[in-house]
């Protein structure tokens, strides 16, 4: 149908509805305006937590630029989740950037900054602060700051979630249904770590937080 054939009122009415600013605490805990996009509180926690023994992360903190890259590549498939593909491609671009603004305004876990230069024992912690670059796999802490507290807009906190969630990424990653790195930094990295090495990496991020430990 030819848009400037609608009535002037249709239009007028149109605009005003695609320009509305999304309400963000609504969209997070009653979904978006299509039936799709469901609340995010339903898996991600009240307060964006994140709820651990589903495998479902911490939102609160992160960077609202990454989280609204995440939802783009969650659409488009380039990150593979059979719940957050759908749900994704249902939010608005006003919905989307609502709900990623609130949720970056809120605290992440306080944890002590630990860097490469600190004392290294066991398989997680060694991957962590010192990498295994005799493999080429740098230290996490390198990109994902110290602790893993996060680095800008793209390299997302570590610390703070569970070991289960980044285990799971760390799979994604290695098996090819995540590959929105440019660079296929993370690829490449997860494709030198054993199992046991991810495991291990994973626990001791999760392990720098109470949250991130036992939720």
């Amino acid at each position: 149908m030819n848009v400037f054939r609608w009535p002037l009122a249709g239009l007028l009415i149109m605009l005003s509805v695609s320009t509305q600013a999304a309400d963000p605490a609504a969209v997070y805990s009653k979904g978006g305006a299509k039936p799709a996009a469901m609340a995010c509180a339903t898996c991600h926690g009240a307060e964006g937590e994140g709820m651990a023994a589903a495998g479902f992360p911490r939102l609160a903190g992160l960077s609202a630029v990454y989280m609204q890259r995440q939802l783009a590549d969650f659409a488009s498939g380039e990150r593979a989740n059979p719940i957050m593909q759908s749900i994704a491609a249902a939010l608005s671009l006003e919905e989307a950037h609502a709900v990623s603004t609130m949720l970056a305004n809120k605290p992440q876990p306080d944890v002590e900054r630990i860097g490469r230069t600190a004392a290294a024992q066991g398989i997680g912690e060694t991957l962590a602060l010192r990498g295994a670059w005799e493999r080429n796999i740098p230290e996490c802490v390198s990109c994902h700051g110290p602790s893993g507290v996060g680095v800008g807009d793209s390299f997302p906190p570590l610390a703070g979630q569970s070991a289960q969630y980044l285990s799971s990424q760390l799979i994604a990653w290695q098996q090819g249904t995540r590959r929105n790195d440019p660079n296929d930094l993370m690829g490449h990295v997860a494709r030198g770590l054993t199992e046991d090495e991810i495991k291990a990496v994973s626990a001791y991020f999760a392990g720098l937080t109470e949250a991130g430990a036992g939720q």
